[in-house]
Protein backbone atom coordinates (compact mmCIF):
# COMPACT_ATOMS: atom_id res chain seq x y z
CA UNK A 1 0.00 0.00 0.00
CA UNK A 2 2.81 2.48 0.95
CA UNK A 3 4.30 1.77 -2.45
CA UNK A 4 1.17 3.25 -4.32
CA UNK A 5 2.52 6.96 -5.13
CA UNK A 6 -0.26 7.89 -7.76
CA UNK A 7 -4.05 6.65 -8.13
CA UNK A 8 -5.89 7.26 -11.71
CA UNK A 9 -9.71 7.22 -11.54
CA UNK A 10 -12.05 6.64 -14.72
CA UNK A 11 -15.77 8.63 -13.60
CA UNK A 12 -18.65 6.52 -14.45
CA UNK A 13 -21.87 7.31 -13.16
CA UNK A 14 -21.91 3.90 -10.87
CA UNK A 15 -19.05 1.88 -11.18
CA UNK A 16 -15.46 3.60 -10.80
CA UNK A 17 -12.67 1.82 -12.06
CA UNK A 18 -9.30 2.44 -9.86
CA UNK A 19 -5.89 2.22 -10.85
CA UNK A 20 -2.19 2.68 -8.42
CA UNK A 21 0.83 2.34 -9.43
CA UNK A 22 4.02 3.20 -7.98
CA UNK A 23 6.72 5.59 -8.70
CA UNK A 24 8.48 3.35 -11.81
CA UNK A 25 4.93 3.14 -13.20
CA UNK A 26 4.09 -0.23 -12.47
CA UNK A 27 0.19 -1.04 -12.16
CA UNK A 28 -0.15 -2.64 -8.28
CA UNK A 29 -3.82 -2.69 -8.80
CA UNK A 30 -6.51 -1.87 -11.25
CA UNK A 31 -9.86 -2.89 -9.91
CA UNK A 32 -13.75 -1.46 -10.20
CA UNK A 33 -14.98 0.24 -6.75
CA UNK A 34 -18.72 0.90 -6.59
CA UNK A 35 -18.96 4.99 -6.34
CA UNK A 36 -20.34 4.76 -2.80
CA UNK A 37 -17.38 2.73 -1.45
CA UNK A 38 -14.80 5.02 -2.91
CA UNK A 39 -13.44 7.38 -1.14
CA UNK A 40 -13.39 4.47 1.96
CA UNK A 41 -11.20 2.46 -0.65
CA UNK A 42 -9.08 5.86 -0.94
CA UNK A 43 -8.67 6.07 2.60
CA UNK A 44 -6.42 3.47 2.30
CA UNK A 45 -4.03 6.00 0.41
CA UNK A 46 -3.97 9.09 2.23
CA UNK A 47 -1.97 11.82 0.69
CA UNK A 48 -1.78 10.47 -2.35
CA UNK A 49 -2.00 11.97 -5.82
CA UNK A 50 -5.47 11.29 -7.30
CA UNK A 51 -5.55 11.96 -11.58
CA UNK A 52 -8.68 11.84 -13.09
CA UNK A 53 -10.07 12.90 -16.20
CA UNK A 54 -11.60 16.27 -17.04
CA UNK A 55 -15.46 15.86 -17.12
CA UNK A 56 -18.87 17.42 -15.59
CA UNK A 57 -18.13 14.98 -12.52
CA UNK A 58 -14.32 15.30 -12.16
CA UNK A 59 -14.89 18.46 -10.75
CA UNK A 60 -17.23 17.38 -7.52
CA UNK A 61 -14.45 14.42 -6.86
CA UNK A 62 -11.93 17.19 -7.40
CA UNK A 63 -13.66 19.61 -4.52
CA UNK A 64 -14.39 16.40 -2.45
CA UNK A 65 -11.08 14.85 -2.45
CA UNK A 66 -9.03 18.31 -2.68
CA UNK A 67 -10.98 19.03 1.21
CA UNK A 68 -9.49 15.21 2.21
CA UNK A 69 -5.84 16.22 1.59
CA UNK A 70 -5.29 14.78 -1.72
CA UNK A 71 -3.23 16.10 -4.57
CA UNK A 72 -5.49 16.39 -7.54
CA UNK A 73 -4.99 16.07 -11.14
CA UNK A 74 -7.56 16.78 -13.61
CA UNK A 75 -6.47 15.89 -17.43
CA UNK A 76 -8.24 16.95 -20.46
CA UNK A 77 -9.51 14.04 -22.47
CA UNK A 78 -7.48 14.73 -26.02
CA UNK A 79 -4.07 14.45 -23.50
CA UNK A 80 -5.38 10.75 -22.22
CA UNK A 81 -6.39 8.98 -25.61
CA UNK A 82 -2.74 8.46 -26.56
CA UNK A 83 -1.53 6.79 -23.91
CA UNK A 84 -4.70 4.09 -24.03
CA UNK A 85 -2.78 0.72 -24.91
CA UNK A 86 -4.73 -1.93 -26.70
CA UNK A 87 -8.71 -1.87 -26.71
CA UNK A 88 -10.56 0.55 -25.09
CA UNK A 89 -11.96 -0.30 -21.95
CA UNK A 90 -12.36 0.62 -18.40
CA UNK A 91 -8.82 -0.97 -17.06
CA UNK A 92 -6.90 0.47 -20.10
CA UNK A 93 -8.09 4.27 -19.62
CA UNK A 94 -7.63 3.87 -16.11
CA UNK A 95 -4.18 3.05 -16.37
CA UNK A 96 -3.86 5.52 -19.31
CA UNK A 97 -4.39 8.52 -16.87
CA UNK A 98 -1.91 7.38 -14.81
CA UNK A 99 0.72 7.53 -17.78
CA UNK A 100 -0.54 10.87 -18.44
CA UNK A 101 -0.59 11.92 -15.33
CA UNK A 102 3.16 11.38 -15.32
CA UNK A 103 4.49 12.99 -18.23
CA UNK A 104 6.16 16.31 -17.73
CA UNK A 105 4.83 19.83 -18.95
CA UNK A 106 1.43 17.72 -19.13
CA UNK A 107 -1.82 21.03 -19.04
CA UNK A 108 -3.88 19.85 -15.89
CA UNK A 109 -7.30 21.34 -15.00
CA UNK A 110 -8.18 23.04 -11.71
CA UNK A 111 -11.59 21.86 -10.01
CA UNK A 112 -14.23 24.65 -10.28
CA UNK A 113 -15.11 25.78 -6.75
CA UNK A 114 -19.14 26.08 -5.87
CA UNK A 115 -19.44 29.60 -6.53
CA UNK A 116 -17.69 29.06 -10.15
CA UNK A 117 -19.99 25.72 -10.82
CA UNK A 118 -23.42 28.48 -9.86
CA UNK A 119 -21.59 31.18 -12.32
CA UNK A 120 -21.37 28.58 -15.41
CA UNK A 121 -24.54 26.63 -14.31
CA UNK A 122 -26.97 29.84 -15.70
CA UNK A 123 -24.41 30.13 -18.96
CA UNK A 124 -25.34 26.32 -19.92
CA UNK A 125 -28.79 26.52 -19.66
CA UNK A 126 -29.00 29.26 -21.39
CA UNK A 127 -26.56 28.28 -24.45
CA UNK A 128 -29.20 25.74 -24.40
CA UNK A 129 -32.27 27.73 -24.30
CA UNK A 130 -31.08 29.74 -27.28
CA UNK A 131 -29.85 26.94 -29.61
CA UNK A 132 -33.50 25.86 -28.94
CA UNK A 133 -34.51 29.03 -30.23
CA UNK A 134 -32.34 28.94 -33.06
CA UNK A 135 -33.59 25.62 -33.98
CA UNK A 136 -36.85 26.50 -33.69
CA UNK A 137 -36.55 29.54 -36.08
CA UNK A 138 -34.97 27.86 -38.53
CA UNK A 139 -38.14 25.14 -38.37
CA UNK A 140 -40.73 27.80 -38.60
CA UNK A 141 -38.94 29.43 -41.32
CA UNK A 142 -38.87 26.26 -43.15
CA UNK A 143 -41.94 25.34 -42.73
CA UNK A 144 -43.55 28.90 -43.64
CA UNK A 145 -41.64 28.23 -47.22
CA UNK A 146 -44.19 25.25 -47.89
CA UNK A 147 -46.75 27.65 -48.03
CA UNK A 148 -44.94 30.42 -50.44
CA UNK A 149 -44.07 32.52 -47.41
CA UNK A 150 -40.48 33.68 -47.62
CA UNK A 151 -39.66 36.74 -44.94
CA UNK A 152 -37.07 38.93 -44.48
CA UNK A 153 -33.89 37.67 -42.68
CA UNK A 154 -33.72 38.28 -38.77
CA UNK A 155 -35.53 37.08 -36.00
CA UNK A 156 -37.19 40.68 -34.74
CA UNK A 157 -38.46 41.31 -38.33
CA UNK A 158 -40.13 37.15 -38.29
CA UNK A 159 -41.23 37.46 -34.93
CA UNK A 160 -43.11 40.70 -35.58
CA UNK A 161 -44.59 39.28 -39.00
CA UNK A 162 -45.99 35.99 -37.86
CA UNK A 163 -48.95 37.03 -35.90
CA UNK A 164 -50.31 39.45 -38.79
CA UNK A 165 -49.34 35.89 -41.09
CA UNK A 166 -51.97 34.28 -38.71
CA UNK A 167 -54.74 37.12 -38.82
CA UNK A 168 -54.44 37.36 -42.60
CA UNK A 169 -57.08 35.17 -44.32
CA UNK A 170 -55.70 35.28 -48.01
CA UNK A 171 -52.23 34.35 -47.77
CA UNK A 172 -52.97 30.69 -48.30
CA UNK A 173 -52.59 29.10 -45.01
CA UNK A 174 -54.44 26.26 -44.26
CA UNK A 175 -56.45 26.17 -40.57
CA UNK A 176 -54.23 23.27 -39.69
CA UNK A 177 -51.19 25.07 -40.46
CA UNK A 178 -52.67 28.60 -38.18
CA UNK A 179 -53.00 26.02 -35.30
CA UNK A 180 -49.54 25.00 -35.61
CA UNK A 181 -47.63 28.18 -36.15
CA UNK A 182 -49.68 29.48 -33.28
CA UNK A 183 -47.99 26.95 -31.37
CA UNK A 184 -44.84 27.44 -32.90
CA UNK A 185 -45.19 31.22 -31.70
CA UNK A 186 -46.11 30.66 -28.35
CA UNK A 187 -43.14 28.27 -27.62
CA UNK A 188 -41.11 31.18 -28.89
CA UNK A 189 -42.42 33.55 -26.72
CA UNK A 190 -41.87 31.20 -23.81
CA UNK A 191 -38.36 30.44 -24.67
CA UNK A 192 -37.45 34.24 -25.02
CA UNK A 193 -39.03 34.76 -21.69
CA UNK A 194 -37.22 31.97 -20.54
CA UNK A 195 -33.53 33.57 -21.81
CA UNK A 196 -34.57 37.30 -20.55
CA UNK A 197 -35.00 35.02 -17.28
CA UNK A 198 -31.73 33.44 -17.47
CA UNK A 199 -30.09 37.05 -18.23
CA UNK A 200 -31.43 38.80 -15.15
CA UNK A 201 -30.10 36.10 -13.30
CA UNK A 202 -26.42 36.70 -14.86
CA UNK A 203 -26.14 40.24 -13.93
CA UNK A 204 -27.01 39.43 -10.51
CA UNK A 205 -24.49 37.06 -10.18
CA UNK A 206 -22.10 39.61 -12.36
CA UNK A 207 -23.06 42.43 -9.27
CA UNK A 208 -22.49 40.36 -6.42
CA UNK A 209 -18.85 38.62 -7.98
CA UNK A 210 -16.05 41.40 -7.21
CA UNK A 211 -14.13 39.62 -9.72
CA UNK A 212 -16.24 40.14 -12.49
CA UNK A 213 -17.52 43.65 -11.61
CA UNK A 214 -13.84 44.10 -12.59
CA UNK A 215 -14.07 42.71 -15.49
CA UNK A 216 -16.74 45.11 -16.67
CA UNK A 217 -14.35 47.97 -16.77
CA UNK A 218 -12.82 46.54 -19.95
CA UNK A 219 -14.11 47.92 -23.23
CA UNK A 220 -16.06 44.65 -25.05
CA UNK A 221 -17.17 42.81 -22.15
CA UNK A 222 -20.45 42.33 -20.57
CA UNK A 223 -21.88 40.34 -17.88
CA UNK A 224 -21.81 37.00 -19.76
CA UNK A 225 -18.34 37.45 -20.69
CA UNK A 226 -17.42 38.68 -17.33
CA UNK A 227 -19.50 36.06 -15.24
CA UNK A 228 -18.25 32.90 -17.63
CA UNK A 229 -14.44 34.51 -17.36
CA UNK A 230 -14.31 34.39 -13.41
CA UNK A 231 -16.60 30.48 -13.62
CA UNK A 232 -14.23 29.26 -16.34
CA UNK A 233 -10.77 30.77 -16.24
CA UNK A 234 -10.73 31.28 -12.13
CA UNK A 235 -7.85 33.42 -11.31
CA UNK A 236 -5.60 31.98 -13.88
CA UNK A 237 -2.92 30.36 -11.73
CA UNK A 238 -3.10 27.15 -14.20
CA UNK A 239 -1.70 29.41 -16.77
CA UNK A 240 1.59 30.42 -17.45
CA UNK A 241 0.18 34.17 -18.75
CA UNK A 242 -2.05 35.96 -20.81
CA UNK A 243 -0.83 33.99 -24.68
CA UNK A 244 -1.25 31.06 -22.47
CA UNK A 245 -4.68 31.15 -22.08
CA UNK A 246 -5.25 32.73 -25.89
CA UNK A 247 -3.43 29.46 -26.89
CA UNK A 248 -5.86 27.48 -24.71
CA UNK A 249 -8.93 28.87 -25.58
CA UNK A 250 -7.70 28.34 -29.60
CA UNK A 251 -7.32 32.11 -30.21
CA UNK A 252 -3.68 31.93 -31.54
CA UNK A 253 -3.17 30.57 -35.44
CA UNK A 254 -2.60 27.06 -36.46
CA UNK A 255 0.85 26.21 -37.65
CA UNK A 256 2.03 23.28 -39.98
CA UNK A 257 6.06 23.63 -40.13
CA UNK A 258 8.05 21.40 -41.44
CA UNK A 259 11.92 21.72 -42.17
CA UNK A 260 12.65 25.18 -41.46
CA UNK A 261 9.59 26.66 -43.19
CA UNK A 262 7.07 28.10 -41.04
CA UNK A 263 3.51 28.18 -42.36
CA UNK A 264 0.90 29.66 -40.23
CA UNK A 265 -3.36 29.14 -40.62
CA UNK A 266 -6.35 30.01 -39.42
CA UNK A 267 -7.48 30.16 -35.34
CA UNK A 268 -6.47 26.62 -33.68
CA UNK A 269 -10.26 25.99 -32.40
CA UNK A 270 -8.72 24.60 -29.26
CA UNK A 271 -10.23 24.36 -26.13
CA UNK A 272 -13.67 26.42 -24.58
CA UNK A 273 -15.80 27.29 -27.65
CA UNK A 274 -18.06 28.75 -25.34
CA UNK A 275 -15.41 31.16 -23.48
CA UNK A 276 -13.55 31.74 -27.43
CA UNK A 277 -17.04 32.57 -28.63
CA UNK A 278 -18.04 35.29 -26.57
CA UNK A 279 -14.43 37.43 -26.42
CA UNK A 280 -14.83 36.78 -30.47
CA UNK A 281 -18.45 38.57 -29.75
CA UNK A 282 -16.81 40.99 -27.67
CA UNK A 283 -14.02 41.63 -30.08
CA UNK A 284 -17.03 42.36 -32.78
CA UNK A 285 -18.75 44.80 -30.41
CA UNK A 286 -15.24 46.93 -30.44
CA UNK A 287 -15.65 46.96 -34.28
CA UNK A 288 -18.60 48.32 -34.41
CA UNK A 289 -17.89 51.27 -32.57
CA UNK A 290 -14.40 52.36 -32.85
CA UNK A 291 -14.69 54.62 -35.79
CA UNK A 292 -16.23 56.94 -33.32
CA UNK A 293 -14.16 55.75 -30.09
CA UNK A 294 -10.76 57.54 -29.23
CA UNK A 295 -9.48 55.04 -26.73
CA UNK A 296 -6.50 53.48 -27.24
CA UNK A 297 -8.01 49.99 -28.07
CA UNK A 298 -10.35 51.51 -30.46
CA UNK A 299 -7.23 53.23 -32.01
CA UNK A 300 -5.73 49.83 -32.30
CA UNK A 301 -8.55 48.45 -33.57
CA UNK A 302 -8.96 51.23 -36.74
CA UNK A 303 -5.54 50.61 -37.59
CA UNK A 304 -5.57 46.83 -37.61
CA UNK A 305 -8.85 46.91 -40.03
CA UNK A 306 -7.17 49.10 -42.53
CA UNK A 307 -3.99 46.58 -42.83
CA UNK A 308 -5.88 43.18 -42.33
CA UNK A 309 -9.72 43.98 -42.61
CA UNK A 310 -12.83 43.25 -39.75
CA UNK A 311 -12.60 39.55 -39.48
CA UNK A 312 -8.75 39.61 -38.57
CA UNK A 313 -9.12 42.15 -36.68
CA UNK A 314 -11.74 40.54 -34.81
CA UNK A 315 -10.06 37.34 -33.79
CA UNK A 316 -7.15 39.60 -32.65
CA UNK A 317 -9.10 41.38 -30.12
CA UNK A 318 -10.46 38.55 -28.67
CA UNK A 319 -6.81 37.61 -28.40
CA UNK A 320 -6.47 40.67 -26.45
CA UNK A 321 -9.36 40.37 -23.83
CA UNK A 322 -8.16 37.31 -23.14
CA UNK A 323 -5.05 38.42 -22.11
CA UNK A 324 -6.36 41.55 -20.04
CA UNK A 325 -8.79 39.13 -19.01
CA UNK A 326 -5.83 37.01 -17.69
CA UNK A 327 -3.84 39.66 -16.08
CA UNK A 328 -6.69 41.11 -14.27
CA UNK A 329 -7.69 37.93 -12.98
CA UNK A 330 -4.22 37.07 -11.92
CA UNK A 331 -3.30 39.76 -10.64
CA UNK A 332 -6.41 41.09 -9.07
CA UNK A 333 -6.36 44.35 -10.57
CA UNK A 334 -8.41 47.06 -12.26
CA UNK A 335 -8.81 47.72 -15.55
CA UNK A 336 -6.03 49.95 -16.96
CA UNK A 337 -6.65 51.26 -20.74
CA UNK A 338 -3.35 52.98 -20.77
Amino acid sequence: MTNVTLVGLDLAKNIIQVCGVNREGKALFNKAVKRARLLEFLAQYPGVTVAMEACSSSHYWGRTLQALGYPIRLIPPQHVKPFVKGNKNDRNDAFAITEAARRPGMCYVQPRSLEQTDLILAHKVRDRRVRERTSLINQLRGLLGEYGIVLPAGKEKLSAELPLLLEDAQNGLTPVARQCFAGMLAEWRALDEAIADLDQQIRRQCRACEASSRLLEIKGVGELTATAAVAIIGNGNQYRNGRHLAANLGLVPREHSSGGKQKLGGITHRGNSYMRTLFVQGGWSIIRHCAHSEDRLSRWARQLIERRGKHRTAIALANKLARITWAMLNKQTRYQPA
